[in-house]
């Protein structure tokens, strides 16, 4: 009895997703879109990274091709996405009772237009931003300066993501 329980469960729920058409469990939709075009985002902040510039763009480029089915294109491309690193910054955020930083923030901004050729509507210009903190005994080099470009890079992509497929 439970077995025929869970398969009419099972039945019934395909059923319904194929009659309320494509769904994709990334959340994105591409809608008539079949081919993306990104563009190399150069670094254009006061303060460069020398690596930032190449991990950006990639990253970008990976995380679409890995949550849709687009094909990636050097030129005109259904999706275009241009832009640049317009912000690369170290504050001190907290300070010590010597009035020293206890905590510093580095933040990442990227100016982004993006492209809907098929959607017009769709274009948008923005610039997204995140940040990681750690503390300031710290020297913003190698695995502290990979963790940090792996977390800001994650958070600003997939907000990238989520404006212009995902519509959040």
């Amino acid at each position: 009895m439970k077995k025929l329980f869970y398969s009419l469960i099972f039945i019934t729920t395909t059923i319904i997703m194929i009659s309320c058409g494509a769904y994709s469990f990334t959340g994105g939709n591409t809608g008539k879109a079949k081919t993306i075009q990104i563009d190399f985002f150069q670094n254009q902040a006061p303060l460069i990274e020398p690596t930032l510039s190449q991990r950006f763009t990639q990253d970008l480029r990976d995380l679409f091709t890995r949550q849709t089915n687009l094909t990636l294109v050097n030129s005109s491309g259904d999706l275009h996405f241009s832009g640049e690193i317009t912000d690369y910054r170290i504050t001190p955020m907290s300070a010590t009772a010597n009035q020293t930083a206890a905590q510093n923030r580095l933040t990442i901004t990227v100016n982004v237009i993006y492209e809907n050729r098929l959607e017009e509507k769709d274009n948008f210009e923005k610039s997204f931003s995140f940040y990681h903190d750690y503390a300031a005994t710290e020297q913003l080099t190698s695995v502290v300066l990979d963790t940090a470009l792996k977390e800001i890079l994650e958070r600003i992509t997939q907000d990238i993501f989520n404006a212009s497929v995902a519509k959040w």
